[in-house]
């Protein structure tokens, strides 16, 4: 007979933008789930979805077999594993990191974990929160195999795909190449809007032709879909904060990305610009600073 027990308990951490629908996901699949967080009322989005509510981050960690954290900075998870969540972590139990963050960070997390017996999967996703709320988000995994066995209920639940690439920061580093190529990705685009422009034609309708042409991308598809004037100076520091964590994963892996990293953060310093762009009935008009002159 089918209990709770028979199923691993998920704690979840990080009820944000992407979190929340992640962590609905886990409920609606019917995984028991625990949540916890700093301020009480982030936990009103699980309203209508089965879960149990904590008062404090180790009585989480203590009813959990699975605990996925999808915060902001490798310094947030860091700061929840040691102030708390790893004393009352049994061992078996397998941490979880959805958040994107350094690779070095995500071996230094594993051997912090590893006295204790508690395992750890750095598996950043990708698809943003129209993915995450359709189910649809990409899972990059990186750490054991068998801890990535025993979580794959949790990702199914939110994932369309599930892709382990390796031990412990492989993940990740899949995570900062995805994101790299995005932006020049968008850079590339720039440069052709602009082109477009000069040649008087109008480069919203040229980005339509293009999305339904060989010369489609993700980069592509998400401008005026997921990428709006509304969030689009968010994300482009968001994409600039990605490619300063690629460029100390190259370097600390030894590697020269100097290239990538100018080409990614012209695309990301860009993004705003192009978007006021194909959003003006002016373009040529268009300034440096995505507004018209």
């Amino acid at each position: 007979m089918d209990t709770d027990r028979d199923r691993p308990h998920v704690g979840f951490i990080g009820l944000g933008d992407q979190g929340l629908p992640m962590a609905t996901a886990i409920a609606e699949a019917g995984l028991p789930l625990h949540a916890w967080a700093r301020r009480s009322t982030s936990l009103d989005g699980l309203r209508g979805v089965p879960h149990v509510r904590h008062d404090g981050i180790r009585e989480l960690a203590a009813s959990c077999d699975i605990v996925g954290l999808c915060v902001s900075t490798d310094e947030d998870v860091l700061q929840l594993v040691t102030d708390g969540l790893l004393e009352a972590l049994r061992p078996g139990t397998v941490v979880v990191n959805h958040g994107t963050g350094l690779p070095s960070n995500a071996v230094r997390l594993t051997e912090i974990c590893a006295p204790a017996g508690v395992e750890v999967l750095d598996a950043p996703v990708s698809g943003g929160r129209p993915a995450a709320e359709e189910r649809r988000l990409t899972t990059l995994v990186g750490g054991p195999r068998t801890a990535v066995e025993r979580c794959e209920p949790v990702f199914a639940s939110f994932s369309r795909h599930v892709v382990h690439l390796g031990g412990a920061g492989a993940g990740q580093t899949a995570k900062l190449f995805n994101n790299a190529l995005l932006a020049m990705n968008q850079a590339a685009i720039a440069e052709i809007v602009d082109l477009a422009a000069g040649l008087g034609m109008d480069p919203a309708r040229l980005v339509g032709a293009l999305k339904l042409g060989s010369a489609s991308s993700a980069a592509l598809t998400l401008l005026n879909t997921m990428v709006t004037l509304d969030n689009v100076e968010h994300l482009s520091r968001v994409e600039a904060l990605d490619m300063e964590l690629f460029d100390t994963a190259m370097r600390e892996a030894g590697l020269d990305p100097s290239g990538v990293t100018e080409r990614g953060m012209a695309g990301a310093h860009g993004l705003s610009r192009l978007l006021h762009v194909l959003n003006s009935k002016n373009p040529a008009a268009v300034a440096g600073d995505g507004k018209e002159r």
